[in-house]
């Protein structure tokens, strides 16, 4: 299948995003929100990510102007019908994207495939949801999308051969390195990412060092750019606990149990950055 437009459900950090890599790389772009003030913000969002690319001297003005004329903003559904390919990048809440995958089975082309941007929801159960199981698959992008050079490609037990391998030569020509990965709770990044963090939390409650020789134990020792205490008060606090409490369900393996010093912060609503404070104070 030849992928020249793409269509976005969602036009907010994730959405704008994947419109910006898309359309940075040549491809016309629909990208869809419930208003015209949310669509309007996002286009917004990615003219300023664009400029940042350009004082940096990795983009010309005229490469901005070419990409924001390659998107297209709008609320109606049925713009996407001129895409070969949608991705829904709404909000992680499953009854959510079972609505809004809904409404675009119902109005788009049998042929067009939909992919799901999700980090945690089965993709075998969303794409049961469909009348085009075949032509569903996952799409996990990771923030912020036009930096980070990973693309989870996550197959559904129903996902087709064809299907992935035209996600996956979409993921390529957007610039990312894809993997792929089978239907399971977290995929690949997320299963091995959290837990650490989860570990981290029961250190530092056990007392063996403090957060900032935790953090700098792996900067240093693992060679990784933020420490795991730190990237929990990125993700937010509460995050981290729901990923661990769906594996510990999920599982039914107690090496998921989440740590209980985490279940108390969260509690007290100490969620990380957005709440001015989480391990560290913001």
């Amino acid at each position: 299948m030849s992928i020249t437009t793409i269509g976005i459900v969602g036009a907010g950090t994730m959405g704008n995003g994947i419109a910006q890599a898309c359309a940075v790389s040549g491809l016309g772009v629909v990208m869809v929100d419930i208003n015209d003030a949310a669509v309007l913000r996002g286009v917004g969002t990615i003219s300023a990510s664009l400029d940042r690319l350009i004082k940096k001297d990795k983009l010309t003005a005229a490469d901005k102007d070419a990409a924001l004329a390659r998107i297209k903003g709008t609320t109606h559904y049925e713009d996407l019908k001129a895409a070969q390919l949608v991705i829904e990048a709404a909000t992680e809440n499953e009854p959510l994207k079972l609505k809004i995958l809904g409404q675009l089975d119902s109005q788009l082309p049998a042929e067009t495939i939909i992919a799901t941007n999700t980090s945690s929801i089965s993709i075998t159960r969303l794409a049961a949801a469909t009348q085009r199981p075949d032509r569903f698959i996952g799409m996990h992008f990771f923030n912020p999308v036009p930096m980070m050079a990973l693309v989870e490609i996550i197959r559904g037990l129903q996902t087709s051969d064809a299907t992935h391998d035209a996600v996956k030569a979409l993921a390529v020509r957007l610039g990312k390195t894809p993997i792929t990965v089978k239907n399971a709770p977290g995929f690949v990044v997320n299963r091995i990412l959290v837990p650490m963090i989860n570990e981290a939390f029961f250190v530092l409650a056990e007392g063996l060092a403090s957060a900032e020789d935790i953090d700098a134990g792996m900067k240093l020792g693992c060679n990784q750019p933020i420490g795991p205490l730190a990237l929990a008060d990125m993700i937010g606090l509460d995050v981290c606990l729901a990923v661990m409490n769906v594996y510990f369900e999920q599982f039914a393996d107690s090496k998921y149990r989440p740590a209980p010093l985490l279940k108390e912060m969260v509690a007290a609503g100490w969620l990380g950055r957005k709440t001015g404070r989480g391990v560290y104070r913001y």
